[in-house]
């Protein structure tokens, strides 16, 4: 359970009917909650929600194909309500992480999942902490700081399915912490602080 000395982690995935959330829905989340080494405290939890018509018939062909081929399309119209969707995920939530607003969201483009969240799981966005951590973040920089690291990153493979996707997000995350960061206890106290220094003076005529 979530405390001060141990931390935890709400990983989440959303699939859409598309990205806007003005217009478009939720098809279906996953929930994953870790620790800060990244290791699952339970399987993970997952929900197909069942979509407006509205909704539905607007999906462009990308989407409508992609969610064809997950599989997904044809779960729609088995799928909960929303409000049934909200009720067990925080239900689910409230079984790992007892004090609200003490996990940050994480995820890949979390962003995009957290406006989605925000709009149609209020109450699930309100339990979190207001921080997100976005792999896609620290795989970007990766990229152009420590190609080598990026390009040998594991294969994703998800289907576009919620739960799988993030289980990858937090298998990614687990591979840049091993391969980019270093590895614990890191620099020297003295030497973090010649770093420091130096960054310090670097910026100064610009601060």
């Amino acid at each position: 359970m979530a405390n001060a000395s141990n931390p935890l982690l709400v990983w989440i995935d959303c699939e859409m009917t598309g990205l806007d959330p003005a217009v478009d829905e939720l098809v279906e989340v996953a929930v994953v909650v870790t620790d800060y080494d990244l290791n699952p405290v339970d399987d993970g939890f997952q929900v197909v929600i069942k979509p407006s018509s509205a909704a539905r018939d607007q999906m462009s062909d990308f989407v409508r194909e992609m969610h064809v081929s997950s599989g997904l399309l044809d779960e729609l119209d088995d799928g909960l309500t929303l409000d049934e969707a909200g009720r067990q995920i925080l239900e689910y939530l409230h079984r790992f992480v007892p004090e609200a607003g003490s996990a940050p969201l994480a995820g890949n483009t979390i962003g995009t999942d957290r406006m989605f969240i925000q709009k149609y799981l209020p109450e699930v966005n309100a339990y979190l902490h207001y921080r997100n951590i976005d792999v896609s973040t620290i795989k970007e920089l990766s990229k152009q700081w420590f190609p080598k690291s990026y390009y040998q990153s594991p294969e994703k493979n998800g289907g576009h399915r919620a739960l799988a996707d993030i289980l990858e997000s937090i298998r990614e995350l687990a591979y840049y912490r091993r391969a980019v960061f270093l590895e614990a206890p890191g620099l020297e106290t003295k030497q973090l602080k010649a770093v420091s220094e130096a960054i310090a003076e670097q910026w100064a005529p610009r601060l």
